[in-house]
């Protein structure tokens, strides 16, 4: 089974549990990167699990 490369603003929302505001927030503060084909907005699975790798547990 080949790995997927990139995922649409939805499935981002999906994987992450993320809302849409807060992917576009992530763009504009340069976190993700989003790549266009044609009018699809697409974002790199590697830049999303970096991201989330990069995200420090909080502690209780």
């Amino acid at each position: 089974m080949t790995k997927q490369l990139t995922v649409t603003i939805p499935e981002a929302c999906a994987m992450t549990g993320l809302g849409r505001s807060s992917i576009y927030r992530l763009f504009d503060d340069g976190k993700l990167q989003r790549l266009k084909a044609g009018t699809r907005t697409l974002i790199r699975v590697d830049d999303i699990e970096a991201y989330i790798e990069s995200l420090t547990p909080k502690s209780i």
